[in-house]
C-alpha cells in the first residue's frame, strides 16, 4: 500500500482523542486526523479549546466533536466514553495525548503530587484503553491505539522521578496489551516525545528557569539545541503529527508493541552532547567548554 492510499482509507475511520481539544500536540493531533478524513471524538479539560477546536475544523474532510473531561477525575473520563459508546458505538482509533509535569525533587513532592503524575501519565492510559478496546473490536478489521509517554521513561530524569516511572509503566503497559489485542488486529503503540513545544507550554521548569530562558531569547535556545539535539533543531509538531498519521494508517499495519521516538536523536545519544568550542561530541564537556565556563 503506498502513502496516498494508506491516507485515502483513513477517510470515514473514527478517532478518540484524549487531550484532543487544546495545547500544540492534542489539538493537532485532532486537526491533522481530520485532514485526512477522520471523524475525531475529543475531550479535553481546556473549555476554551473545546469551544475553538470545532470551528477550527469547520471545513475539513474529517468533523471534529469535543466535550469536556479531565483525566485527573476518573468520573468525567467514564461520562465522556459513556456518551462515545451511546451515540457511537465504535471506534477505530484511540490517541491519548494528554500528559504533564511539574518539575521538583522527589525528597519535596508530596503524596498528591505523585498520585497527581501517575494519574496523569499512566493511571488515565489504563482507564481509556480498557472503555476503548470494546469499541475497537466492533468493526471487526482492527484499530490503532497510541499511547504518549516520553523520553524521560528511558533515562534517569532527576527531578521528573514519579513522572519517568509512571511513563515507563505506561510504555510496558503498551507493550503486553499490544501481545493481548494482537489477535484482534488492534494494534497499541507508543510516541516518546522530548524537546517540543508542548514541553514549553506545560509549565514542567521552575519558573525562574522559564523566565531566565525566555529572556535569552529565540537564538539562544537554538543554540541549545545544536548543543543537544543531534539534528540540531528541535522536532517541530507537524513532525510528530506525521507519527501519529503513520501509526493510524495501514502504513504500520505489522508495527505493534513498540515505541516511535520523535525527538531528533535524542534518544540514540542519551547524554553525549555536541558540546561548543571545538569539543564535540562528549558526556562531559572537554576543555574548549570548560575554559569558557570557569575562565579557567
Amino acid at each position: 500500500m503506498g502513502l496516498l492510499e494508506a491516507h485515502k482509507a483513513l477517510s470515514g475511520k473514527i478517532a478518540i482523542v484524549i487531550g484532543g481539544a487544546a495545547g500544540y500536540i492534542g489539538e493537532g493531533v485532532s486537526l491533522a486526523l481530520a485532514r485526512a478524513g477522520v471523524n475525531v471524538i475529543a475531550c479535553d479539560n481546556d473549555r476554551e479549546g473545546i469551544a475553538a477546536i470545532t470551528k477550527a475544523a469547520a471545513g475539513l474532510p474529517g468533523t471534529i466533536r469535543a466535550s469536556y473531561a479531565d483525566v485527573l477525575e476518573p468520573q468525567t473520563l467514564d461520562a465522556f466514553f459513556d456518551k462515545v459508546e451511546a451515540e457511537v458505538g465504535r471506534a477505530d482509533i484511540l490517541v491519548n495525548v494528554a500528559g504533564g509535569v511539574r518539575r521538583s525533587l522527589f525528597e519535596k513532592t508530596s503524596r498528591a503530587d505523585h498520585a497527581r503524575d501517575i494519574r496523569l501519565n499512566y493511571g488515565y492510559v489504563i482507564d481509556s484503553c480498557q472503555r476503548a478496546i470494546a469499541l475497537l473490536r466492533k468493526s471487526g478489521k482492527g484499530g490503532s491505539i497510541i499511547n504518549f509517554t516520553t523520553i524521560e521513561a528511558h533515562r534517569g530524569a532527576a527531578t521528573f522521578a514519579v513522572y519517568a516511572g509512571a511513563n515507563a509503566a505506561n510504555m510496558n503497559f503498551s507493550r503486553a496489551l499490544a501481545v493481548e489485542l494482537g489477535a484482534d488486529q488492534i494494534r497499541v503503540n507508543c510516541i516518546a516525545l522530548d524537546t517540543n513545544l508542548a514541553r514549553a507550554s506545560n509549565s514542567a521548569l521552575y519558573p525562574e528557569d522559564i523566565a531566565r530562558m525566555a529572556a535569552l531569547g529565540e537564538e539562544a535556545m537554538a543554540k541549545a539545541m545544536e548543543i543537544y539535539v543531534p539534528q540540531r533543531r528541535a522536532p517541530a509538531v507537524d513532525d510528530v503529527l506525521n507519527g501519529v498519521l503513520f501509526l493510524v494508517s495501514d502504513l504500520s499495519r505489522s508495527i505493534t508493541g513498540t515505541t516511535l521516538h520523535i525527538d531528533g536523536g535524542t534518544i540514540a545519544s542519551l547524554g553525549w552532547l555536541n558540546w561548543p568550542y571545538g569539543d564535540g561530541f562528549m558526556p562531559a564537556p572537554l576543555a574548549g567548554t570548560l575554559e569558557r565556563l570557569f575562565r579557567v
